[in-house]
């Protein structure tokens, strides 16, 4: 039985963050994110693994070091000698919000199951967890071959599907694509995890209530639809079971607000908390990282 709790499938970029005296360069990408604050959530070392294709050149190697320092399951990361890890710069205004600037339109990552010979064996995990970004950069082949891989480790292992559609209309070749791809992705979900912006978006909804009813409609193993500073709704809950929220006392920098949620919702999810515990885990540790600059705030 492998060790790996956690699972998560994605591209990392090196960030390049402006700051008072010039810049820094760290490693970030939504599930990413993601798999670093839920390691940190777990503890111990290689409870959480990484699947993505980096390249040999200096940033990439250091991106391993990163990885591999936050405690993560590198040894299903490819190598690419041919391309090289994408790029992002990031820079925040007075209120935390942020604009980007990227190059990442042939990074490695984007050759994840493109060709058989790029095709990975996933490592058996209690949980799967990708995003829209991550389709979204897939060739429409390697999309079929990812749908197909969790669509058999989830019925021949009982693999656990998590799933945050993080809705990047600009990574998409048209919104009917993106549509329906989600829709195939949320039909192989178990634990859903969107943002209710980018369902309102996505579907063209007119209101918060059609994005609820629709995720309300259907089973899940946990469900936690994200609404900023407002906190998160679960249609697993009664409304008035829902947990009270605190707002975020200091927001420096957004960038991994919803990543991060997702990193402590399922890291609580598999230390075995209710559906309540695993909201409150989430905003607490989005609050946490808000309040400090970069996708991947330093440890405590």
């Amino acid at each position: 039985m492998s060790s790996i709790r956690l699972l998560a499938i994605g591209e990392v970029m090196a960030e390049i963050r402006s700051q008072d005296d010039g810049f820094a360069v760290g490693f970030a990408g939504d599930t990413y994110n993601t798999a670093v604050y839920a390691a940190r959530r777990l503890g111990a070392s290689g409870q959480v693994g990484y699947v993505t294709r980096i390249g040999r050149e200096p940033l990439s190697m250091a991106l391993l070091d990163h990885a591999s320092a936050e405690g993560l399951d590198v040894s299903h990361v490819a190598l690419d000698a041919s391309r090289n890890i994408g790029i992002y710069a990031v820079a925040t205004d007075a209120h935390g919000e942020r604009s980007f600037s990227y190059w990442r339109s042939d990074s490695a990552a984007r050759q994840l199951l493109a060709a058989e010979e790029t095709a990975l064996v996933m490592p058996q995990a209690e949980i799967i967890y990708l995003s829209g970004i991550t389709l979204a950069i897939l060739t429409p082949a390697a999309r079929t071959r990812m749908f197909e891989m969790l669509a058999e480790t989830r019925a021949v292992r009982g693999t656990k599907i998590a799933f945050d559609s993080n809705f990047r209309p600009a990574l998409w070749e048209d919104h009917a694509t993106a549509r329906e791809t989600m829709d195939r992705m949320w039909q192989l979900t178990d634990i859903a995890l969107p943002s209710i912006d980018d369902e309102m978006a996505l579907y063209a909804l007119d209101s918060e209530a059609a994005a609820i009813a629709k995720f309300a409609a259907r089973d899940w193993k946990g469900i936690a639809i994200k609404r900023g500073v407002r906190g998160p709704i679960s249609p697993l809950l009664a409304p008035g079971e829902l947990p009270d929220f605190p707002l975020a006392t200091r927001v420096v920098d957004t960038t991994a607000a919803g990543d991060s949620f997702n990193g402590g919702y399922l890291a609580a999810f598999l230390d075995g908390a209710d559906e309540a515990e695993r909201l409150i885990a989430g905003h607490r540790l989005a609050a946490e990282v808000v309040a400090a600059p970069g996708a991947i705030i330093p440890r405590r």
